[in-house]
Order: structure tokens, then sequence, then C-alpha cells
């Protein structure tokens, strides 16, 4: 096994690497390469865990790679634990997770594994893997597919099993069919629309043996993997009335029949067969899988419309052999970052760039959840994917194939999908015994109608019943139906759901904690206000923006914007260092600088004429200079950034929801009371440090609040990560969106309360769908047992719980973010 090792940095570290990893059981031999970063392991039985966790507590981190496949096969949640237990056995596999919805496998590896191996794996526990799985992929598999499908011969394609059977079944249950209508038919109808039983038999074995097939393919394997799942149930159940039926024609009637019409045979009277029984139940199966299938693959159409948003060619500048320049066509999975791209009215943007010139109006709804079409001018950030609507753009590539915004989004989403929430721990246990236990009740079943009662065909129809009713493929897809659907939902607004647990997360919320600047604000502010005191407010503005020139911080953006206004002309900057939470300091022109929060300068032994700030709410930053062990106050500085126009109605939407909503800054108290007062927030803290802002969250849990943290900023991180649930608008930084949990598209405050409810909505339907997999079982099993259900009855509910559990789940697709009450908007 070759292990990527992370945090190697000289050969002691090589020695504890080799000396961890000797250590751990079944290891027969480790050779570590520093150069590489590698580790080569060799030994019996070797356990991923134990090789994980022995790096780490030598204090490295194992580089882990992730794979999905799709697994082909699986029918119910046996299936999904027989095949993570098969996978999990590889001695790479640190973790898997496998779907029953989306019929896929997530494995985290520890050294990479041969397809080969993965294949040979699931195909012994009786499964077939295919390679390769991702977003786009899957999305032009899906097209591919629907494209072949059109081509396929009718006994190809994926309803002839259902409508194969159907054809066949229907002269079968014609009688039972009469039945409904004896009053206007008559009570010897159905006898007289039944078979003999030659047809019954002609007409059955196909649907059992042909259309079936799949049921006793899948059984077999699970019976070599010594274990059930829902085929095995069906395929017992099935041909225990097929085989029953048969036995019954043999024992009473000596002849073939084939000219009997009715139950007369040689004088003897002809039982009741039950070849429509097992038949019946095959095709509603079928049929219900088929279903099944039609209506999971709606549960990835949010999934697939953001695969389909990559145009698949771009048009890209490039040098032509006669040294002229010139735009050449090529596929947009060739565009390199820096290439300069065209992109024509009613064309999809193919790349994530900057606009060098042109000016239009740009549509990324589908991408962000914004239905306002943007302007976009040179200078302007575009999404690969959004739509070009009115000009033409001269586009720059700034981000290509998996590092595109599209793609990270797709990648976030399908992680979702493929995810378990901790409630589907409790399906797994109880599907791992499930089986076994309906085989038992099963057989009791047919003992006791059989031993007790004397009526052992009763015994068996109950048996059968018992079985085909219990095919626990409902609960399989209670959890991940809903998962996909919801996540997916929610990607359509511009919410994106990292993982199921954020579900269980956020559905019980009961504080959220905004960040202010850039969060609830523009994050733009603008100087209102500079006071110089020992200089000229020209010479204060000069200092301050050479000495911010190189400044991501909001602030010091408005003092650049500020003398770009005055059009000054920056000195140079040196020695410049940032203090965290408190300000900046460097040295210009000969002078020793510091520019930053009241507190600071306070520390630092500065009275500061508070008296003299004239902005109501305003965030206030001081100029000053270091002349030895002395400070000396230059200027005052006076910032104002509004709040978002969609703020006060986020803040009163979560206060509608029972929500408790909080405000953390790390501006001033004045500033912050401002803010807060403008939008309806009670509770905040200002003048933190990003420090600060965690212990705030961590004070709030203490107090028993479940704490969502909404941030943008780097210095929010801690915050986000402290919290139960982290809450990041993608506008904001990298590090912000990668300590979330859930990231927003667009810089919307009203998000927030608009993913607290998808999420509220998603956990309804998993507990929704569980309860309905759970009576169907509860209370089927005992009536089948009892024989109140026949076999066809059964057959026909077992297909209907799977179908009712996915189609709940699907009626997520019509959420829509609420609007707060006429009364509520009226007061604000």
């Amino acid at each position: 096994m070759r292990l990527q090792i992370k945090g190697m940095s000289c050969m002691s570290c090589v020695g504890r690497v080799e000396k961890a990893l000797a250590a751990v059981p079944g290891v027969n031999a480790v050779s570590v390469n520093l150069a590489s970063e590698t580790a080569s392991v060799s030994g019996d039985q070797l356990s991923a865990v134990a090789l994980a966790q022995a790096v780490q507590q030598a204090g490295y981190q194992l580089e882990l790679t992730e794979q999905q496949l799709a697994v082909v096969g699986m029918s119910c949640a046996s299936c999904v634990g027989r095949v993570e237990k098969a996978l999990a056995a590889l001695p790479e596999v640190l973790s898997v997770s496998v779907n029953l919805a989306t019929e896929q496998a997530q494995l985290t590896l520890i050294s990479a594994v041969d397809d080969a191996a993965l294949a040979a794996v699931l195909q012994k526990a009786g499964y077939q893997a295919q390679f390769p799985l991702s977003a786009t992929a899957s999305g032009d598999a899906a097209a591919a597919d629907t494209a072949q499908g059109q081509r396929k011969p009718f006994w190809q394609q994926d309803s002839w099993p259902v409508l194969g059977s159907a054809v066949l079944t229907l002269p079968l249950v014609l009688p039972m069919l009469a039945l409904l209508f004896t009053p206007w038919l008559g009570a010897k109808a159905a006898e007289q629309w039944m078979l003999p039983p030659f047809w019954q038999f002609v007409l059955a074995t196909p649907v059992q043996f042909y259309f079936g097939a799949r049921f006793y393919r899948a059984a077999w394997g699970a019976l070599k993997a010594k274990t059930g799942n829902m085929d095995l149930l069906v395929s017992i159940g099935t041909s225990a009335a097929y085989f029953l039926s048969l036995y019954l024609w043999w024992d009473s009637y000596s002849g073939w029949g084939l000219t009997q019409s009715g139950h007369q045979a040689h004088g003897m009277v002809m039982p009741h067969l039950y070849f429509e029984s097992s038949a019946a139940v095959l095709t509603l199966v079928l049929l219900g899988k088929y279903l099944e299938h039609r209506a999971k693959k709606h549960t990835t159409d949010a999934l697939r419309a953001l695969a389909n948003l990559q145009p698949a060619q771009a048009m890209v500048w490039q040098a032509g052999a006669d040294a002229q320049d010139n735009w050449v066509v090529m596929a947009a999975g060739a565009v390199k970052k820096g290439d300069l791209v065209l992109v024509k009215p009613g064309d999809r943007v193919p790349v994530d760039g900057v606009v060098e010139s042109g000016s239009s109006h740009v549509d990324e709804a589908l991408i962000s959840g914004e239905s306002v079409p943007l302007g976009k001018n040179a200078g302007s950030k575009v999404t690969g994917g959004s739509v070009n609507l009115d000009g033409v753009l001269q586009i720059r590539a700034t981000a290509v194939g998996a590092e595109s915004t599209l793609s990270r989004i797709i990648s976030m989403v399908e992680q979702a999908q493929g995810a378990k929430a901790p409630v589907q721990a409790l399906v797994d246990k109880v599907s791992a015994v499930f089986v076994p236990a309906v085989v038992l009740i099963a057989l009791v079943t047919l003992l006791g109608f059989g031993w007790l009662a004397g009526d052992w065909v009763q015994g068996i129809l109950n048996a059968v019943a018992v079985l085909v009713i219990a095919c626990p493929c409902a609960l399989g897809l209670a959890t991940p139906a809903a998962i996909m659907a919801g996540t997916g939902t929610a990607a359509r607004f511009g919410i994106l759901i990292k993982n199921a647990v954020a579900l269980e997360q956020a559905k019980a919320i009961t504080l959220v904690v905004f960040d202010k600047t850039g969060t609830l604000t523009a994050g733009k502010p603008v100087v209102q206000q500079l006071q110089a005191f020992a200089c000229t407010e020209a010479e204060a503005a000069l200092w301050a923006a050479s000495l911010q020139q190189h400044s991501e911080h909001p602030l010091a953006r408005a003092v650049l914007e500020h003398s770009r206004q005055q059009q000054l002309q920056l000195l140079p900057v040196t020695q410049v260092q940032v203090v965290a939470g408190r300000g900046i300091r460097g040295e210009v022109a000969g002078r020793s600088l510091l520019m930053g929060s009241g507190g600071w300068l306070t520390e630092l032994g500065l009275s500061l004429p508070l008296e003299l700030i004239a902005v109501e709410g305003a965030s206030v930053s001081w100029l000053a200079q270091q002349q030895g062990e002395h400070y000396q106050l230059l200027a005052l500085y006076c910032f104002v950034d509004q709040a978002k126009a969609e703020a006060k109605a986020a803040v009163a939407a979560l206060q509608h929801q029972g929500v408790t909503v909080a405000m953390l800054t790390g501006d001033s108290q004045a500033s912050a009371r401002y803010t807060a007062a403008q939008l309806g927030i009670t509770e905040f803290s200002a003048e933190m440090l990003p420090g600060d802002k965690a212990k705030v969250v961590q004070q709030y849990q203490q107090r028993g609040e479940l704490v969502a943290m909404v941030g943008d900023g780097i210095n929010d991180a801690p915050a986000l990560a402290q919290a139960d649930l982290g809450i990041a608008m993608a506008t904001g930084t990298e590090v912000a969106v990668s300590a979330a949990a859930i990231t927003l598209m667009r810089g919307d405050p009203g998000l927030v309360s608009a993913a607290l409810e998808i999420s509220r909505q998603s956990y309804r339907k998993i507990q929704q769908n569980l309860f309905w997999a759970f009576i169907f079982n509860s209370l089927g099993i005992p009536l089948a047992a009892l024989g109140y259900l026949s076999p066809v009855i059964a057959g026909a509910a077992m297909a209907s719980s799977s179908l009712l559990v996915v189609s709940n789940a699907l009626l997520l697709q019509r959420w829509r973010p609420k609007t707060l009450p006429q009364q509520v908007q009226e007061a604000l």
C-alpha cells in the first residue's frame, strides 16, 4: 500500500513515521521516502483506520482521496449495508457511504485502489460497478441514456419487463377483476373467465423465470454472500406461490386438461391455482421499481440542470499561423487560465473570469438563484454557466475546469446528495436484521397455519404475503430521497448545503449570529468625516492612503477611494505590519505611522477626542505617528457602511420563525448600536477580535442556544467553525466558505431564513418517509401473517410504499422561499 504523508520535513520525521506505521498490527515492512513524501507499507490484514490513526498520532496527516462509483443491482436497504460491508473490507478504504437513491458509493481512501479490484469485490457481493462517475459525466450519461433509449429495440427498453409481464398477467387476473363486478356480471363470471390450468402455466412461467430472472440473480448473489435482501424475499415468495400451483395442479388433475375451461376434470374438482398471485406480484414489483426509478431521476433534476449549464465550446483569442490574432473555437474544457474568451449575446459563459471589454446583462439565476439579470462592465466578475443576454463580452479566464464556481457547486451538491443523515444510522441497524426477521416470521406463519390449523395451502399463501409486503425498499429510500430532493431544490435558489448533517443541525437552530460588515451591511464603507489635528487634511489623507495602499480591509479600500477622488499620488510604504483586529502600521516618508481602532490607540496611551465624532453610528479609525516611545494623534476618520436593502426583512423573517437574532462586529460600539437599531436587533457585541467572536458563540451555546453563525470574512472563520451551524456568503473569502456547512451563493441575508426553512422541510420529509416505511411494515406484516392480505394485495402495497416515499420527497421540489406576511412587511 502506498500512502501519501503530509507534514514531513526531515529525516527525523521519516523515522517517526516508519516507527509509527511499523507498530500497527499486521504491518510487515515500511519504507518512507522524504522526497516523494510517501510511505510504502506491506503486510497482512492491513486496516486503513489503524494506519491513519498511527500517522496522525505521530503528528502527521495522510493525503486522502475521494472516489465515486455507481453500484448496479441494489434494491433495498439491506443491499446498502451489504455493499458498504464489502467495500469497507478493503484495506485501503477509510470510510464508505452508499446511497440507495442515487445508486452510488462514495469512498474515502488512504491509498489508490484499482477499479478492477473494486469491481471484483462488488461482484463477489452480488453487484456490479460502473466507472467513472462525476457530476458532469453523470449529466452527460443521463442525456446519452435518453438518446440511446429512444433508439433501443423495445425488448431492451427499461419499460419492457413491466409491459411484457403485464400483458401476460392480465388474462390471469381477469377472474379477480370479475369478482369486483359480481352484482353486474353474475356470480359465475369469475369461473367463466378463468383459464384452464395449462394456459395459466404457459402465461405465468415467462413472468416467473424470464421477466422475474433479475430477482433470482440478485437473490442468488445475496445467498452467496450469506445475507438477505428484497430480491430474496420476492423470489422466495413468488416461487412458493408458483410451485404451490404446480403441486396442486399435479395432485388434483391426472390429465393435462388442455381443453377444460372450468374446474371439472375427469370427475375431480380442480382447486384454485395461484399462478395469478405469483405473476401479479412480480408484475407489481417490476412496475413499482420502474416508477421508482423514474421518480428517483427527478430527485437529481437540479444536479443535471447544473451539469448541463457548462457549454461544450468556447471562442478563444489565439495568434494564428499568419501572425494575425484570431478567435478560435475550441472545447470549453481546453480553455486555460489567462485565456481571453469571447461571449456573444445568448451564449453561456464557458469559464469564470473578469470582463476585459464590453458591457452586457448576465442571467445567473440557475447558479446563484438571483432572478434579476446583473449588469457587467469592464472589471466585473462573471461566472461560468451564466447566460450573456444582450452584449458582447471579452472575458479573461480566472478559473477553469474543477476550479470553476460551477464545478465546485456541482461537487458540493453531489457530495451532499450522496451523504447520510445521522438518523440513517437507525435505518441501517434495522435493515441489518430485517430480512432474517421477516423470513423467520414467514416460517412461523407457514408452520402455524400448517400444523395448528391443518391448512398448508393457506399457510403458504400467508407466508408469501409476509415475504412480499415486508420488502425494505421504502426504508432504504426514505432518507436519501428526501436529502437529494431538498439539497437539489436549495441549490436552485443559491443555497448550497454541504452535507446531510447540516440538515439536522439547521432544523433545531434557536439563535442566528450575523457578522455585520459585508453580511448585514454592503461591506463598502465610505469616508464621511476626516478631521486632522497635527497636520492638514490633505497630508492626513496622503499618509493614511499610502499606509493602507496594500491592505484589503473594507475601511482601507474606503481610504484609498477617498484619496483617488482627491487625485493624490501615493508614497511608498515599508515595514508594513497588520495587527489583527486592531489596525496597521508602517513607514511612510520617514514617518512611523499607525492607523486603527480607538481601543488600540488607547492601549498605546493616547487620549482620544471622542466628542469630535460628528457622524452617528460611524466606524471610526484614528491615524497616529510614533515618535520614540510616545505617540502623536494626527487625524480622525469616520466611515459609514449602509445596511443592505434586504437586511431588515431578513432579520424580521428569522424572528418571525421564532429564531433570536444577534450581531457581532469588530466595529465600534456606536456603529454597532446604530446598525442594530436600524435592523431591529437587540443583542449585539462590538469591537470583537476574531477569537472573541468564537468565544461569544461559545457563550451562547453554554446558555443552551443552538447557534448558526453567518459570516463572510477570514476573521469569521473561527466563529463559523465554533457554531453548531456555519453559514457563509460565497461573496466573501474562501476561508469562510470552507469553514461553513452551508454556503449562500449571493450576498442576500434573506437566504439565511430560507436555508433554515428548506432544511426543516427536508428533515420533515425524512421523518414522514421513515414513518410511512415503518408503518407499512408494522401494520402490513401482521395483517399478512393473519391472512388478511392476499399476496397480490401485499405486492401492490409494497410497490406503493416505495413510490409513496419517493413521491413525498419530490414534493420538496415545489418549495419556494417564503415571503413575510403582509402585516410584517407593512411594519417594516
